[in-house]
């Protein structure tokens, strides 16, 4: 049982991992649609992870409980120590590829706030920001 559930978990975080490289290439094109459409799908392989991390944490518990005299190590086998590892690698793969992704979301996020502070220019009053005076030149029509 914990090997399947590690196994699975190791597919998640493959699938989270090449989902997130896609939004990376996205966000490069300008593509926002498809990261929006694949936020879902991110969500809910996230939430499928976290299950199974928990499943395996009771695993390992229950192992550890049954046998507390022996340490963990001697409680896996060597596929099972393989299959930790590789999530190990995964789970930083994930982080580095999201920090990746993070910079650009925030360099992009930037980008789109300047160029809206330089057409609509605003002030701030107190926490609120307001319409400056210098922007009466914009009028808008529906």
């Amino acid at each position: 049982m914990l090997s399947y559930q590690l196994q699975s978990a190791i597919k998640d975080l493959e699938s989270l991992i090449s989902l997130s490289q896609e939004d990376i290439n996205d966000i490069k094109e300008a593509n926002h649609n498809s990261q929006f459409d694949r936020l879902a799908i991110k969500e809910e392989k996230i939430k499928n992870f976290e299950h199974k991390k928990a499943m395996i944490d009771r695993e390992i518990s229950k192992l550890m409980t049954q046998h507390p005299s022996r340490p963990l190590s001697e409680l896996l086998d060597n596929e099972q120590h393989q299959q930790l590892d590789s999530l190990k690698e995964h789970l930083s793969l994930l982080r580095e590829v999201n920090q990746q992704y993070a910079k650009m979301v925030l360099s992009v996020g930037s980008f789109y706030n300047t160029l809206l502070e330089r057409v609509v220019p605003t002030e701030m009053n107190g926490y609120q920001k307001i319409v400056s005076a210098e922007a009466s030149f914009l009028e808008v029509r529906v």
